[in-house]
C-alpha cells in the first residue's frame, strides 16, 4: 500500500504504517478516552465526585469543588470521605460536624442502590445530592445547587397558600373561567352566596352550564341564558368589563362584575341589597321632605321642567300654598304638634287631588305647592283650590285637643300666565301674596296688575340702598333689666330709618328687604360700630345687645366686622351680646359656626332671640352653647294662659339647669312680671321696664334710675 494511501486513513492504519506496537496503541486509546472523560466531567453542569470502595476519592470536576467551597489542592484523588467533610466543616461550609454529617451520608453509601436527598448547607444552600453504586464497589455522587428552584417552589406555595386564603376570606364571590368557558376557580363565598353545594358547581362547570343550573334551582328568575353568554363572549372578545345586576327569588340582589383575563374572564358576586336599599332611600331623601314625605322643592321643579319641556303641554294650574295661624299653633302647642299637624296637612291635600300624576309638594316650613295638570280653564283649579280651602280648615285633633289652621293659595295658569317654571312659580307667588294681605283662608289668581307689588317692593331697594349714605339711619335702646335686683344691666339697640318720603319705616318692612338685597351687610356693620360707641360711655358692667343677620354671618367678614367695633369704641368684649336667631342656627355650614365660635372665644356672649318660635329650640341649644335664650314676647302675652305659662316656667328652668341667662319680651304688665320673677326669670325687657328710646335718652336713665315707661 502507498504511503500516500496510508497517511490518507484511519489512525490505526497510521500508527501501523508508522511501526507502532499494540501495546502502545491501547495506551494511546486509554489516554485519550481518559481525556475525553475528564472533558465531560468537567463540562458537567452539576458537582461530581466518585469514590472507591475504600471511600477514597477517585476523582471530582471543579463545579463539585466550587459548591463546597473547597480547597483543591486539599480535596485530591485518594483523599478520605471524612476527610473531605472535615474540610468542609473546618472551612465552615457544613452545618453539622463531620461525623454527623458521615451517620447521615453512610446509610446511602451502604445501602448499595440508588438514592437522592438534599442537604442545607450553612449559607443556606440547598444541594440535591444523587447516590448512585459502582459495581466494583465505591459510588458516583452528582450535585446540583437547587437553591433557586426550592425558593421559587416556596415562594409559589407561598402565593398559592395567599390565594387560596384571599379566595377563602373574600367578601365577593368569584368565579374564573379559562379561554373555554370552563371554570377553573370557584370560592366558598361564591357558593354562600348562592345557597349552593359544591357539587351543584364542580370546577369545569361551563358559564352556560352554570346560568342554566342557577336558573334551574329557582335561584336566579327566568333570564335569556344564550344572550347572557353572546354578552359575556363579546365582553372577553372586546377587552371591556361588564356588569349586572342579579335579583334573586330571595329578594336579594347581587351585582355581578365580569373581568376579561388573559384566555379567559374572572366573575365576581357582591350582594349589594342593602347598598341598594340606602342608594334608594338617599335618592328618596334627596327628593322628598322628611317630615311629610312629600317631594321637596327640587322634585316638584324636576317635575315641572319635564312637564313643560314635553312636545305637547297641556294646560295646567300652578298653586302656591301657605297655612294661616299656624305659627299659633307652635307657639300654643309646641313643635312636635306642629310637626304632627304638618303631616296631616300633607295626608289633606294628598286626598283633595282627583289626578293620580298631580304633584304636591313641601317647600318648607308651612310652604307648600301643587301642580294639577290637564286642568280645563280656571274652573278646574277653582274646584281645587275650594277643596283644599275646605279640607284643611277642618279642626285637627290630637290628644283631646283642638288645632285649627287655614290656608291661602296663590294660582298661576299655563300658558296664560307663564311659559317657563320660574315665571310660573313667581306668578303663583305673587298670587298668594296679594291673597294674605287681603285675609285669610282665600284662594287668588294671578293678574297681570300683580306686579305693581313687585315694583314697590324695587322701589323700596331702592331707596333703602341710598338711606345709609344719606345718614336716614338711627338707633333706639330699649333698656334690660335684672328682674331680682330692679337694676338695668343692659339695653338692645334698634335699628330704625325715617324716610324723608315714606315718613317712619317700620323693620318688618325694610329688614327683609335688606336681607334679600345684601345690604344688611352694611347697615349691621354700622349698627354695631353705632352701638357699641353708645355703650362706650355706660357703666362698664352694663351691656349692649345688638341684632345680627344670619345673611351676616354667612358674609365671611362679620367677625372682623365686630372686633374693628370693639376696637374703635374701646368696649370690652364681654358687654357686647349678639343676638341672633335660629335661622342661623338652622345653617350648621363650617362658615357660620366658625365665625360663632370664633367670636365666642373673644368672649363676646351670644344670645338666642325670639326662643321657641322656630323649630327644633333645644336642639340647637344641644349643638352651639349660647349664654341667654330671650322668650319671645308672644309668650309673655299670652302668660295668663295655663298652657303658655308652663311653656314659660319650663324655659326657665332650662336656662337655670344649663347656665344660661333667661330674657323675657315684651312685659308690659306688672302682673307679668311678678309671674316671671316668681318662676325665677333672670332679666325683663318691654314697655314696662323701658320703651326704645335715643342715647341721650337712656344716658338720662342711668344716671336718674328712672324708668322710661310708655305713656299714656
Amino acid at each position: 500500500m502507498p504511503v500516500a494511501q496510508v497517511k490518507a486513513g484511519s489512525p490505526a492504519r497510521r500508527r501501523r504504517a508508522a511501526g507502532i506496537g499494540p501495546t502502545k496503541r491501547i495506551e494511546d486509546e486509554l489516554r485519550e478516552q481518559n481525556e475525553r472523560f475528564s472533558a465531560a466531567v468537567e463540562n458537567m453542569s452539576h458537582g461530581l465526585c466518585m469514590f472507591d470502595a475504600d471511600e477514597r476519592m477517585i476523582i471530582c470536576n471543579r463545579h463539585y469543588l466550587d459548591i463546597f467551597c473547597l480547597d483543591p489542592a486539599i480535596v485530591r484523588p485518594g483523599i478520605r470521605f471524612f476527610d473531605i467533610l472535615q474540610h468542609s466543616v473546618e472551612i465552615g461550609v457544613a452545618s453539622h460536624s463531620a461525623a454527623d454529617l458521615y451517620a447521615i451520608r453512610k446509610p446511602y453509601i451502604d445501602g448499595g442502590k440508588p438514592s437522592t436527598y438534599e442537604e442545607t448547607l450553612s449559607d443556606g444552600r440547598i444541594i440535591d445530592i444523587s447516590h448512585r453504586p459502582l459495581a466494583s464497589g465505591g459510588w458516583v455522587s452528582i450535585y446540583e445547587d437547587i437553591t433557586v428552584q426550592r425558593r421559587a417552589e416556596l415562594e409559589l406555595k407561598e402565593q398559592h397558600r395567599r390565594f387560596d386564603a384571599a379566595l377563602a376570606n373574600m367578601s365577593q364571590g368569584l368565579l374564573m373561567y379559562d379561554a373555554d368557558g370552563k371554570m377553573i376557580v370557584r370560592n366558598e363565598r361564591f357558593l354562600e352566596l348562592y345557597n349552593v353545594t359544591a357539587a351543584d358547581f364542580p370546577l369545569g362547570t361551563t358559564h352556560r352550564d352554570a346560568l342554566e343550573r342557577l336558573v334551574e334551582l329557582g335561584i336566579y328568575t327566568k333570564i335569556d341564558v344564550d344572550s347572557e353568554v353572546a354578552k359575556t363572549e363579546a365582553c372577553r372578545k372586546a377587552a371591556k368589563i361588564h356588569s349586572t345586576y342579579r335579583h334573586l327569588s330571595d329578594g336579594r340582589t347581587l351585582l355581578v362584575t365580569r373581568r376579561p383575563m388573559s384566555g379567559g374572564w374572572v366573575a365576581t358576586f357582591d350582594d349589594v341589597t342593602e347598598r341598594q336599599l340606602v342608594e334608594e332611600r338617599m335618592t328618596h331623601l334627596a327628593h322628598h321632605d322628611t317630615l311629610t314625605n312629600l317631594p321637596n322643592r327640587s322634585m316638584f321643579r324636576e317635575r315641572l321642567d319635564k312637564a313643560l319641556s314635553e312636545a305637547t303641554v297641556a294646560p295646567m294650574a300652578i298653586f302656591s300654598l301657605d297655612l294661616d295661624r299656624f305659627k299659633a299653633v307652635n307657639d300654643t302647642f309646641g313643635h312636635p304638634a306642629g310637626d304632627w299637624l304638618l303631616k296631616c296637612v300633607a295626608e289633606r291635600l294628598q286626598r283633595c287631588l282627583r289626578n293620580e300624576t298631580d304633584v304636591v309638594a313641601r317647600f318648607g316650613g308651612d310652604e307648600f305647592a301643587i301642580i294639577q295638570f290637564n286642568v280645563k280653564g280656571a274652573d278646574d283649579a277653582e274646584r281645587l283650590a275650594k277643596r283644599i280651602i275646605e279640607g284643611i280648615g277642618k279642626p285637627y285633633r290630637d290628644k283631646s285637643r283642638d288645632m285649627h289652621v287655614g290656608i291661602s293659595l296663590g294660582i298661576a295658569l299655563y300658558p296664560n300666565d307663564g311659559k317657563d317654571a320660574d315665571t310660573l312659580l313667581k306668578n303663583a307667588d305673587m298670587a298668594l301674596y296679594r291673597g294674605k294681605s287681603e285675609g285669610r283662608n282665600v284662594y287668588r289668581f294671578f293678574e297681570p296688575g300683580m306686579d305693581a307689588m313687585v315694583r314697590a317692593r324695587q322701589v323700596l331697594e331702592t331707596d333703602l340702598e341710598a338711606a345709609l349714605p344719606r345718614h336716614e339711619f338711627e338707633l333706639e335702646f330699649q333698656p334690660i333689666m335684672n328682674i331680682p335686683s330692679g337694676e338695668v344691666v343692659g339695653a338692645e339697640a334698634l335699628m330704625r330709618w325715617h324716610s324723608p318720603t315714606r315718613g317712619r319705616v317700620s323693620p318688618d318692612d325694610f329688614i327683609p328687604a335688606a336681607e334679600e338685597t345684601g345690604l344688611i351687610v352694611q347697615l349691621g356693620d354700622w349698627a354695631l360700630r353705632k352701638a357699641c360707641t353708645a355703650a362706650a360711655g355706660w357703666p362698664h358692667a352694663m351691656r349692649i345687645a345688638v341684632n345680627v343677620s344670619a345673611v351676616q354671618i354667612k358674609s365671611g367678614t362679620f367677625a372682623r366686622s365686630v372686633i374693628a367695633a370693639l376696637a374703635f369704641s374701646g368696649v370690652p368684649a364681654d358687654r357686647l351680646e349678639l343676638e341672633i336667631t335660629e335661622t342661623v342656627l338652622m345653617d350648621e355650614s363650617d362658615t357660620v359656626l366658625k365665625t360663632l365660635g370664633q367670636l365666642r372665644d373673644l368672649g363676646i356672649r351670644i344670645a338666642l332671640d325670639d326662643f321657641g318660635t322656630g323649630y327644633s329650640s333645644l336642639g340647637y341649644l344641644r349643638r352651639f352653647p349660647v349664654d341667654k335664650i330671650k322668650i319671645d314676647r308672644s309668650f309673655i302675652r299670652d302668660i295668663d294662659n295655663r298652657d303658655t305659662a308652663a311653656i314659660v316656667r319650663a324655659v326657665i328652668g332650662l336656662g337655670a339647669q344649663l347656665g344660661i341667662t333667661v330674657t323675657a319680651e315684651g312685659v308690659e304688665t306688672e302682673a307679668q312680671l311678678d309671674m316671671l320673677r316668681e318662676a325665677g326669670c333672670v332679666e325683663a325687657q318691654g314697655y314696662l321696664i323701658g320703651v326704645p328710646s335715643t342715647a341721650a335718652e337712656i344716658n338720662r336713665l342711668l344716671r336718674t334710675g328712672t324708668a322710661l315707661r310708655r305713656s299714656g
